[in-house]
């Protein structure tokens, strides 16, 4: 509601700002003093205030809702925090959720750059919170991070580091468990890599292998489907685009002309489960206040405009190829963004301690959205056969 305040409040300052631009327009040409502009004044400032107000209140009062049982009921010895915190002189911002304080830790790496998904998690993946504490992190870039710009990969990576350090050192526990989705995939590989001493594994999903290779497939698979649909105005936008990859200020909306496009396709496809992402539900969701909301669309758009080109060099085949970590990959079969053969490529490479590939029949590229339950207990069982 502070939301659609703010927004009003804001609109009726411009109407009123552009108004009195006008009218001292009018009264200069017609050598008149302008009329009625103290009241004109009153009403802007009195906008501009409200809008300012609600802005810093909706700030002010994001949190993440305490857990509670079945009766409604705060649960005892839980933990729902949400709070910023200092990742190499950067303040950023975490969530951390659980049921106990004692149970190991599962740190969530979002898609992106630049994504969000904190509300998204709670929502989607609560029933995590009964064996893990669960902490979402709004990386450099994205929705309450947005003013920590990142400058490149690396720096999500030493981030990454020092985040896990900290949260090693607050629960004090030596390790671990990390899950990245799409971008979040790459991260934790790279996380993984640099400090394997810290986690006890790690959880691929809509795993990204290779960039530059996933996004002229992904251009191809689009400009295919949309010959078959016969689609003309899409084959239009993506051959006028051409090939990626992209450079310079429009990557973001180039990209989305095919990326887009297959998600749609996957939210037609009946074999996906619980297929749709909840944007609006996510958005206004309580973690987020009026200038996070505003910084969760900016980093979807911004922040994977400027990283994104970064990463085309990347292949896990090349530079990943053995690490010192379990290493398991939840693959939705059909997951049109990211290839499955990519991945099956690279686990056929990949030398780890453990490996595996599990399958989930009924999902697309986010299988912890299309079979949330599943995705649940594939994890506890992982944490299980670890702790044995």
């Amino acid at each position: 509601m502070s939301f659609i305040v703010c927004i009003i409040s804001i609109l009726i300052c411009i109407v009123t700002i552009l108004y009195l631009l006008s009218r001292l327009i009018y009264a200069g040409i017609k050598k008149r003093k302008p009329l009625r502009m103290k009241k004109a004044f009153i009403l802007c400032i009195s906008s501009l205030s409200i809008g300012l107000c609600s802005i810093i209140t909706s700030q002010w009062m994001a949190s993440t809702p305490k857990i509670r049982d079945e009766n409604n009921k705060i649960i005892e010895g839980s933990i729902s925090e949400l709070s910023k915190i200092t990742l190499n002189g950067k303040k950023e911002w975490i969530s951390i959720r659980g049921q106990k304080t004692d149970a190991p830790i599962l740190l969530f790496l979002a898609g992106g750059p630049g994504g969000s998904q904190m509300a998204a998690v709670r929502h989607d993946l609560a029933e995590l919170e009964k064996h893990f504490i669960v902490v979402n992190w709004d990386q450099p870039g994205a929705g309450k991070s947005y003013s920590a710009t990142p400058a490149s990969k690396e720096t999500y990576i030493e981030d990454g580091i020092a985040l896990t350090h900290y949260l090693c050192d607050r629960f004090n526990q030596s390790k671990i468990y990390l899950v990245g989705e799409s971008w979040g995939s790459a991260l934790g590989i790279f996380m993984i890599d640099q400090a394997p001493e810290l986690y006890h594994a790690f959880i691929g999903t809509g795993q990204m292998i290779d960039f530059e290779a996933t996004e002229i497939a992904d251009y191809h698979k689009a400009l295919a489907l949309a010959k078959e649909k016969e689609d003309f105005n899409k084959i239009k936008k993506l051959e006028a685009n051409g090939l990626p990859p992209y450079y310079g200020n429009d990557v973001t909306m180039k990209s989305a002309e095919y990326l887009q496009y297959l998600s749609d396709e996957m939210l037609e496809n009946p074999e996906i489960h619980n297929n749709g992402y909840h944007t609006f539900r996510d958005l206004f969701s309580s973690e987020y206040g009026i200038l996070d909301k505003i910084n969760y669309l900016r980093g979807i758009l911004d922040t994977f405009n400027t990283i994104y080109p970064q990463l085309y060099d990347i292949d896990l085949k090349k530079e990943y190829a053995q690490l010192n970590v379990p290493v398991y990959f939840f693959i939705g079969r059909h997951d049109l963004n990211a290839p499955t053969d990519f991945v099956e490529e690279y686990y056929q490479l990949l030398q780890a301690p453990s490996k595996q590939i599990i399958w989930f029949d009924h999902s697309g590229h986010s299988p912890w959205i299309n079979e949330s339950e599943r995705f649940v207990a594939e994890l506890v069982e992982i944490k299980n056969k670890l702790t044995q």
